[in-house]
């Protein structure tokens, strides 16, 4: 199926991908709507090979199909081809403009990356980021461990943002000790915490034709809802609504995970960051310029600030450093299937696993603590081999590009590459999940507890995940007082065999 498709008398084409719809940044920052052309190819095989979330193949299918009619409203002849693959596509357009030269923004992942050179299309450089991979590989030679704190406060100083002088705003290159608030526990008589309502945003009449075209695909999770917007004007309004309504108490809830809000105050952004309708720098324009107008605490500009030009350019300098083949790490040796609560919430009694699942399951995202610390965690903790919670990972978030997912899980989340990215592995028990939520209240698990019918899972597998990995362990410098804490347990034994009954139970989907 082709739209504006025999085109001829043009010099040049510009191959615009799903993740690069930006008219300012990117290879169409030049083009020319009198002499470049738009071919952008819908790849079925891209689609078909996954189980995708329904709110991941609407998102990306509505944002282009409204890019689409933004570049033709500007001008643009667009060949917008429905093929079986990218390849094909790209062949097809070939042989109706014979000798057109086509040229794309440099692609976010390896398999494209490789893809175009061997087609032979030209590659302009890509600065959908701050930093590109070239200045991030000079930055880490510098240092024998990737540490994104000292990344973070070069990024601060290259970029003169929060600097006075040589020197951070405040005397402080980060607040995170004012920013682990657990989520708010009102005393009787008090109102709950009220948290910022998040925007909905009213389906076009291409968001409705999207929404019909998804139902032609294997999807799993929620129907598409008004939750993301899927224009660069909403997701404007996105921002807007995020640095008005959300920063000021973005730093101290920044790891909280309360049941009475999916948002917190975080800015939900991601998603439009990661296809290019936002850039990084307007987003940090935007937060900075509303710090200056006051009623910002430092610490939640600082910690926002952190997210964006550090992790985020950190984790995407971080999967360029490595090669290809890193995501292949399996250094821990996991090999158990996908457990059956990650794709099915009722498959849990876990209450913190049922209600985050249930989150993925409507909306495609959660934020990055319940990520980290409850999908991730129990991964780690019960041995998922990582090339599998990475291609669930990549299916189920909204925001899950490859070069996101691929670090932060492998490196990060799984510890599957033994250490080239975290100094540790991410493990914890029921402690970190009832300090840091409202979850474990009405629990049928104990928190405190690692043995027994109601010890919580998490507590007692990350005391056997431990055990299990002392001699791995036993040279980490950082790892030291958890496997000392191994040798205080005089309930081992027991504590191995209610592992392995808790390893049973959600394999078979209860526990």
């Amino acid at each position: 199926m082709h739209d504006d498709y025999n085109m001829t008398g043009s010099p040049n084409a510009v191959l615009v991908t799903f993740d690069q719809l930006s008219l300012t940044h990117g290879a169409l920052a030049m083009a020319d709507p009198k002499r470049d052309h738009v071919l952008m190819v819908e790849s079925h095989s891209m689609f078909e090979k996954r189980n995708w979330h329904a709110q991941r193949i609407f998102f990306f299918l509505s944002t282009t199909a409204h890019f689409v009619e933004e570049l033709r409203g500007r001008g643009f002849t667009v060949a917008y081809i429905r093929a079986a693959s990218l390849t094909q596509g790209i062949n097809e357009f070939r042989q109706a403009n014979p000798g057109m030269p086509i040229r794309t923004t440099t692609p976010t992942s390896h398999a494209m990356c490789s893809l175009m050179i061997k087609l032979g299309i030209e590659l302009t450089p890509n600065n959908l980021f701050l930093t590109s991979p070239e200045e991030f590989t000079q930055w880490a030679k510098g240092y024998k461990s990737l540490t994104m704190e000292y990344f973070y406060r070069w990024q601060r100083k290259r970029l003169n943002i929060l600097m006075d002088g040589d020197s951070p705003v405040g005397d402080q290159w980060n607040f995170d000790a004012d920013n682990r608030l657990p989520p708010p526990r009102p005393k009787k008589g008090q109102p709950p915490h009220l948290w910022p309502e998040p925007l909905y945003f009213e389906p076009d009449a291409i968001d409705r034709e999207v929404l019909l075209r998804v139902s032609e695909f294997q999807t799993w999770g929620g129907t598409p809802d008004g939750t993301w917007a899927t224009t660069r004007s909403g997701a404007l309004r996105a921002l807007e609504h995020f640095v008005t309504h959300s920063l000021a108490d973005f730093g101290p809830y920044e790891d909280a995970m309360p049941t009475d809000t999916w948002t917190v105050n975080h800015s939900l952004l991601s998603p439009y960051l990661n296809v290019g309708l936002l850039h990084p720098e307007e987003v940090v324009h935007a937060a900075l310029t509303r710090y200056e107008q006051g009623g910002i605490p430092l610490s939640s500009i600082e910690g926002f600030v952190r997210q964006v030009i550090g992790w985020r350019e950190y984790i995407n300098g971080v999967y360029w450093f490595f090669d290809s083949e890193y995501r292949n790490n399996n250094r821990l040796n996991a090999h158990r299937k996908l457990l059956p609560l990650f794709t099915d919430s009722s498959q849990t009694h876990m209450n913190c696993m049922r209600e985050v699942v249930a989150d993925v399951e409507k909306r495609a995202w959660t934020h990055h603590i319940p990520r980290l610390m409850l999908l991730a965690n129990l991964a780690l903790l019960t041995d998922v081999e990582p090339e599998k919670m990475l291609d669930w990972m990549r299916t189920s978030f909204i925001d899950a590009a490859d070069w996101v997912m691929v670090p932060n899980v492998i490196g990060m989340g799984m510890y599957a590459d033994g250490g080239q990215m975290m100094t540790k592995p991410y493990a914890a028990g029921g402690a970190y999940i009832s300090r840091m939520s409202n979850y474990c209240g009405p629990c049928k698990y104990d928190p405190k507890k690692r043995t027994g019918a109601d010890a919580c899972p998490f507590t007692t597998l990350y005391w056997d995940f431990l055990d299990r990995h002392r001699d791995q362990f036993a040279g980490n410098h950082r790892m030291g007082q958890q496997i000392r804490g191994l040798d205080r347990l005089s309930d081992l034994p027991e504590v191995r065999a209610r592992a392995q009954e808790v390893l049973t139970a959600l394999d078979r989907g209860m526990m």
